[in-house]
């Protein structure tokens, strides 16, 4: 491998076991970055290790917890401290749109949405909170957040999931703008209708092969990745691509 563009760069995935988050992980990891990946599956987290292994003859650092654990974020960032010194890279593609799936908001279980309210939102400013020194650290600290078309556009049926990922988008713009005087910056990715287990939670009924996988997102994210370009802070798959059609939901 000679063209490796986020060579020696350390890059945290946080929902990297499935997906997007799985694709990005190892995307990064054949651009060259030192994979640190979390997720609440172990397998998963272990299956996406061989597969860098197989790619680059390097292992990943494998953090399995449930982000619903506030702690756990903190004692994460301390210990990403302790071996590396600093962050380069923050993808967060973790999310949830709980057991339940698409529910009428007066439907919603309590301590389902809770779930899905911290996982979607408050373990974003948990980990804003832990990673920011990290990223500061870097000579370019670059932050990746995955959002969805429900955010700004809501939709019947998609409450608890548009409500949280709305949040987590606020404060991702938010963040942005504190930090606009340092080298971090952030981009927060739409990345439209991909073939994930998410959308297929919530179109049951629609072929996968009509969307896009999600290793199609492989490029991107190591573009955004780099500390040698300045990314937007909003960014569309669809048309970064230029695919045709709608922007879709998930």
């Amino acid at each position: 491998m000679t063209d490796l563009p986020l060579k020696d760069r350390i890059a945290l995935v946080v929902g990297a076991s499935r997906g997007i988050g799985y694709e990005s992980a190892l995307a990064l990891a054949k651009a060259g970055a030192h994979v640190i990946a979390t997720a609440r599956t172990q397998g998963g987290l272990e299956e996406l290790d061989d597969a860098i292994f197989a790619a680059t003859g390097q292992h990943a650092t494998l953090i399995p917890f449930d982000l619903v654990d506030g702690g756990a974020i903190d004692r994460m960032g301390g210990a990403i401290f302790e071996r590396f010194g600093r962050l380069d890279i923050w993808v967060q593609a973790a999310a949830t749109m709980g057991a339940e799936g698409l529910t009428p908001v007066s439907h919603a279980d309590p301590r389902g949405f809770a779930k899905i309210e911290k996982t979607n939102f408050t373990a974003v400013y948990r980990l804003i909170r832990s990673l920011e020194p990290l990223l500061n650290s870097s000579s370019a600290g670059r932050v990746i957040h995955f959002t969805t078309s429900v955010a700004s556009a809501p939709k019947a049926f998609w409450g608890a999931y548009a409500a949280t990922k709305a949040g987590a988008e606020a404060l991702m713009k938010c963040w942005a703008d504190e930090i606009e005087s340092t080298a971090m910056r952030v981009a927060i990715v739409n990345p439209g209708r991909m073939r994930t287990q998410m959308r297929a939670q919530a179109y049951p009924g629609e072929d996968p092969q009509d969307v896009v996988h999600p290793s199609a997102i492989g490029p991107l994210v190591v573009e955004l990745a780099r500390g040698d370009l300045q990314p937007p802070l909003e960014v569309s798959f669809k048309e970064w691509s230029g695919q045709p059609g709608a922007s879709a939901l998930i």
